[in-house]
């Protein structure tokens, strides 16, 4: 048996040797080991293992192989670099002239101008050594970026965990022992992974670059401590536990292998590694040092204060100590072990306190894109991917999942790009999200169509709503064989929408504000003071939706369907889908007389609640005629109702509105009338087959393609053409500059629903260069004009006469492409402040704003007392460039403060316009801008998303209100050719003109001044629809109308859908959906041909006026009067005959299509200039210029 002194030896085996316990006292008697004497025996040998010195502590040995390395070696180190250093300083003299030589003639020129090296100087290959060939080819050997290098750090790493596996079995073993090596088979092992350890070593030595610092590297601590000790065993025949516990320090490089395995991807998993394997190294190797020291004991105590402590036990041990447990059934007993424990708990605890909690975060928390989605049955799921920010989807999910959709019964889980075709199969639907931001929208486009394509690919069935930025990269998507808008697949462009509530804005101001609240989930806030923010809110709260119709409208005519619901049912019908006869589908916005409500006809609605809109369905003539209020419609017992009604506003019932998927989807031809009801002079003009007027679909005003140089206007010309009523475009850009596509914004403006004397010139004001790459879409548009120039030049922006506009826009195309955030929007800000600070000269008189009003369809703009004002008045003069309406696009919200100064604010503030995307605010419609409709928020373009999920026909209606007309069709024409193609007047294209477009009534005088005074907004909705078919949904009111002190504040707020009692006053503006008039085009088309009869020789240029002589006026105009009314009266009864009124309806309403004579900026101007020269005022009609 085995002897021990100072206390038993710990439990052991080394060889054949190796008992369970030891009894001090007794002696096996078939035992073949020896002691010595009690006190000198510390280690167990025997004779078979020949061990020195008879058991002897030999400790130091191994130790003092290690230091001996590390400090030899780095001795060398230091001493070659002082030799070397030396060896410099001493040769210095003669190598500075040699440096001289090569600095003062290094090179050779020869006479052919070729640059050839001395020949001196040339190093000869010789030279580099083989010394450098080795260290370059081990330089590759353990390099990470080679596929050897790679396979070389994964062996050392898992021989590295190999060899600590090693020392984890040999720790239950005494620490120092005398084995065997040839019948040790654990030691065997050990040796062979070091002599591979050593290897390593060389070659990490020769292919560094610091020798010094590599010999001082955690890696070379290590091998020094692990690599001489069993060679030293190999030499004595005994083995030492020793430091053989560093082997746990290369578990920190664990990431980095997972990393070169490529297991490892996300920052993320990464840091978890990372924490996790630092801390399980300290862990482990600091528990090793424990166990050797408490089962050595210390030096100087002749080791007589050890005690017996398995690897496990100081495992357990530092895990309490670092958590500051502390039980107090294991503890270290070593000097050695406590000093070790007293600074372990400075590092140990702060390491504890900090990795501890970060790594759990990292667990527990959930990741981005983490877990996996188990759908559940009975509800159906989206999946959005695509640009995933907190910013796009918390607008799109706060849209979703609205409280005032009430049925919404869908889950969205946002999808990983490798992992969205788990969730694609079973989706209703796949949204994609672009990153409005970024610098090249081009190649953002290209994504999200790689995205449909894989997405397609995999599930060509599946739905998809994508956005895009740039409106001619949709014609991509048409290209796509699965891509099908029948089907639901639809493109948000958001350039082409922006673009569009620009233009409309400029038609109507203040339409971006009432759009964008009705197609964005908005909670109600109640406001008790009587103040503006009361009623803004009140309308705020009201959204579009979608229902089917009872079967008690069947047979109505639209304006009646619509003044009941409103009347009745406290809800604003404003547009149905309609089947024709050959059963295909299209959306109808305030169709007429003449369209009857069928069967199982889908309205839309303006309501404030989902549940509200079931009125329109739960009607019942029988049950609820005699009810007054509108709460108590609900579902009554007279009929059976189907348990599931298509309603689109749930997901379980939007199966796709009936027959919409089966003909154009989003189609917005709104016919109301058989084309050959069309006025007979009218038709015979555009129906003229030689010349082409409109595009090929009859939804845009077309010209044949000019050259841009035919349009393009010196500053001396722009300043002789009196323009007067334009639109000027001031657009900063250049060759470099990503396209905004202007075509989207001249498009609305040029809707065919216009006549043609309606439109607005344009005129461009910006770099040359970059008009010119816009100009290829832009060159069929008629009365275009281009200003080479700069927005910051006032002596420009006075020639296009900006003091006579009706509209400046102000677009930059550079935001994107600066990357200092504070200076995006340098270019638009500076040009807003420039045209603001303008002063004007005071001799244009009173001027009136065609974009302010407009006269109602049957009244005659030359008589006072019964045509309303054209326009509010703006100011008695335009003395001042704050007094000019602008519209200004930033891409930051902090600059909108720049644009309106504190001194306008002192003055209630002047009737500054600007349109401002603003970025990460969801809040913007609480506001005073965005209430006012001098800002737009881009955010509600991602709510667009989830309107057009649960009912496809929104984006038609929105697209159809904002972009004028654009259709699917004529998307597929410009696939084809990046252009309008033009169309021959036919019977079918004429009938395209006739649908609604948004318009705005003044109250200030004409038929309805006696309810702009006072009167309740009820009695104006019915009586401009029965009137005028004129169909109202909002107000345009001044911000301090309800004030009874006079304000000479101009700004406005807007108020949608107010109530039926809502108190008016002169002021207001009235939104509302005006229908198509023939008769103006016809009145004016006449006019026009009398002056080109009587002048030939007139200007091509709508600004421009000429004045006839005023005794031809009373003759011309008491016969054209005659013909009017004679054409009116055969109008009327070929109309009555096809009439089948309600019962409550008036047999005495006016028809809408009565004759409308408009009264522009120039007549004005003119009669004004008459007045104060106190001539007699001729008559003025204007010239339509030509194509």
């Amino acid at each position: 048996m085995l002897a021990e002194a100072g206390g038993p030896v710990p439990r052991g085996s080394g060889s054949s040797m190796r008992t369970n316990s030891i009894n001090s006292n007794n002696i096996h008697k078939d035992s073949s080991i020896f002691m010595s004497k009690m006190e000198d025996v510390v280690i167990p040998f025997s004779s078979e293992v020949p061990c020195d010195n008879n058991g002897q502590r030999m400790w130091w040995a191994f130790l003092a192989s290690s230091m001996v390395t590390f400090f030899g070696g780095l001795f060398i180190i230091l001493l070659w670099r002082t030799l070397k250093y030396l060896y410099t300083v001493c040769c210095h003299c003669n190598i500075k002239p040699k440096e001289v030589q090569k600095l003062t003639n290094p090179v050779v020129i020869q006479a052919d101008g070729t640059i050839k090296a001395d020949e001196k100087e040339e190093v000869p290959m010789s030279e580099v050594g083989w010394m450098t060939s080795v260290k370059d080819w081990a330089g590759v050997m353990i390099s990470a970026q080679t596929l050897t290098g790679r396979v070389l750090v994964v062996l050392v790493f898992a021989l590295s965990i190999g060899a600590l596996g090693i020392y984890f079995i040999d720790s239950s073993d005494p620490i120092e022992s005398c084995q065997n090596f040839y019948k040790d088979f654990t030691l065997q092992i050990d040796m062979a992974f070091n002599v591979f350890f050593l290897l390593y070593f060389g070659l990490r030595f020769i292919a560094a670059n610091d020798k010094l610092w590599f010999w001082l590297e955690v890696n070379s601590v290590v091998d020094f401590f692990t690599v001489p000790p069993v060679f030293v065993s190999v030499y004595l025949n005994r083995s030492w536990l020793g430091l053989r516990f560093l082997r746990a320090l290369r578990l920190i490089q664990f990431s980095e292998i997972l990393q070169f395995l490529n297991i490892l991807k996300t920052s993320n998993s990464i840091k978890l590694v990372n924490l996790c394997s630092i801390f399980i190294s300290t862990w482990l190797t600091a528990a090793g040092f424990i166990h050797l020291v408490e089962n050595s004991g210390d030096p100087w105590e002749d080791f007589k204060n050890s005690q017996s402590l398995s690897y496990w036990e100081c495992v357990y041990l530092l895990m309490v100590t670092m958590s500051t447990v502390g039980y107090g059934d294991v503890y270290a007993k070593t000097t050695l072990g406590r000093l070790f424990m007293v600074f372990f708990i400075l590092g140990g605890l702060a390491m504890f306190a900090r990795y501890v909690p970060e790594i759990a975060a990292l667990i527990l928390n959930r990741k981005k894109y983490g877990g996996s989605y188990n759908s559940t049955r009975g509800r159906k799921h989206i999946v959005v991917c695509g640009h995933i920010t907190l910013e796009s989807v918390s607008n799109f999910l706060k849209d979703f999942l609205h409280k005032d959709r009430d049925d919404v019964n869908v889950e969205i889980p946002i999808a990983n790009v490798h992992d969205v075709c788990q969730d694609i199969e079973s989706a209703d639907a796949c949204l994609i999200l672009a990153n409005k931001y970024c610098a090249d929208p081009d190649a953002e486009d290209a994504s999200n169509i790689m995205r449909v394509i894989s997405i397609k690919n995999y599930h060509p069935r599946i739905r998809i709503i994508t956005q895009m930025l740039q409106y001619n990269n949709k014609a991509h998507l048409l290209n796509i064989p699965s891509w099908n808008w029948r089907e639901g697949d639809d493109a948000i462009c958001l350039a082409e929408l922006k673009a569009g509530f620009i233009a409309q804005s400029c038609l109507a101001q203040g339409l971006s504000t009432m759009l964008a609240n009705l197609f964005s989930m908005r909670s109600f806030i109640e406001i008790e003071e009587d103040t503006w923010q009361k009623y803004y809110l009140e309308g705020v709260a009201n959204e579009m939706y979608t229902e089917y119709l009872s079967n008690a409208f069947v047979g109505l005519s639209f304006p009646t369907v619509c003044e009941l619901c409103y009347v009745k049912l406290k809800l604003l019908l404003i547009a149905i889908e309609y089947k024709s006869e050959q059963r295909e589908s299209s959306i109808l916005i305030n169709p007429g007389n003449h369209v009857k409500l069928q069967e199982g006809t889908l309205g839309f609605f303006i309501a404030s609640d989902a549940k509200e809109v079931k009125r329109a369905f739960f009607y019942c003539k029988a049950c609820h005629d005699d009810i007054t209020d509108a709460k108590r419609i609900k579902k009554c017992g007279c009929k059976r109702l189907e348990d599931e009604h298509p309603s689109t506003l749930s997901p379980k019932k939007k199966q796709r509105n009936g027959g919409m998927r089966n003909s154009p989807n989003c189609s917005p031809k709104m016919m109301r009338h058989d084309p050959l009801l069309i006025p007979g002079n009218e038709q015979i003009e555009n129906m003229d087959m030689s010349v082409k007027k409109y595009d090929s679909t009859g939804m845009f005003h077309w010209c044949p393609s000019k050259e841009i140089e035919k349009v393009i206007l010196t500053r001396s010309e722009a300043s002789m053409t009196v323009l007067s009523g334009h639109v000027v475009v001031c657009i900063f850009g250049d060759v470099t500059s990503a396209l905004v596509g202007l075509r989207n914004l001249v498009m609305p403006l040029r809707a065919s629903n216009f006549h043609y004397h309606e439109l607005k010139p344009i005129v461009f004001v910006g770099s040359l260069d970059y008009l010119r790459r816009e100009w290829e879409t832009l060159h069929n548009f008629p009365k275009v004009s281009i200003l080479p120039g700069t927005p910051l030049s006032r002596a420009d922006l006075r020639a296009v006469n900006i003091n006579l506009c009706d509209m400046c826009v102000i677009l930059s195309a550079n935001q994107n492409n600066i990357d200092d955030v504070s200076l995006q929007d340098k270019e638009c800000i500076l040009a807003s402040l420039n045209i603001k600070s303008m002063q004007f000269d005071d001799s244009i008189g009173v001027l009136q704003a065609n974009s302010q009003g407009f006269t109602p369809p049957g009244m005659d703009r030359l008589s006072p007392d019964s045509s309303p004002v054209h326009g509010l008045v703006r100011q008695a003069s335009v003395t001042t460039g704050a007094n000019i309406p602008i519209i200004t696009e930033l891409a930051k919200p902090g600059k909108l403060q720049p644009l309106i100064s504190l001194s306008q604010e002192a003055k209630c503030g002047l009737n500054i316009h600007m349109i401002t995307e603003l970025v990460n605010d969801s809040n913007l419609y609480l506001t005073q801008p965005f209430a006012c409709g001098t800002a737009f928020a881009v955010s509600v373009l991602d709510s667009l998303m989830s309107a057009t999920y649960f009912n496809d026909n929104i984006l038609t209606l929105i697209r159809t209100l904002v972009t004028g007309g654009a259709t699917p069709e004529l998307e597929a024409l410009l696939a084809e050719e990046n252009a309008l193609q033009g169309g021959y007047s036919t019977p079918q294209t004429l009938a395209n003109r006739d649908r609604c477009r948004v318009a705005q009534l003044a109250l200030y005088d004409g038929p309805f001044a006696d309810l702009g005074d006072g009167g309740c907004y009820g009695d104006l909705f019915c009586k401009a629809l029965k009137t005028y078919n004129m169909l109202c949904f909002g107000i345009y009111r001044l911000r301090d109308a309800h004030m009874t002190s006079p304000s000479g504040c101009t700004k406005r707020y807007v108020i949608t859908n107010p109530p039926y009692d809502f108190e008016l006053v002169p002021t207001d503006l009235i939104f509302c959906l005006m229908q198509f008039d023939h008769n103006a085009g016809q009145s004016r088309a006449s006019l026009s041909h009398s002056s080109h009869s009587s002048h030939s020789s007139s200007k091509k240029s709508s600004s421009v006026h000429s004045i006839p002589n005023p005794s031809s006026r009373q003759n011309r105009s008491s016969k054209s009067r005659e013909a009017r009314d004679k054409q009116n009266a055969t109008r009327m009864s070929r109309m009555g005959q096809e009439k089948k009124w309600f019962t409550d309806e008036p047999e005495n309403t006016y028809q809408r299509n009565i004759q409308i004579k408009p009264m522009n900026t120039h007549m004005a101007n003119q009669v004004n200039q008459y007045k104060s020269t106190s001539s007699l005022i001729p008559p003025i009609r204007e010239v339509e210029d030509e194509c």
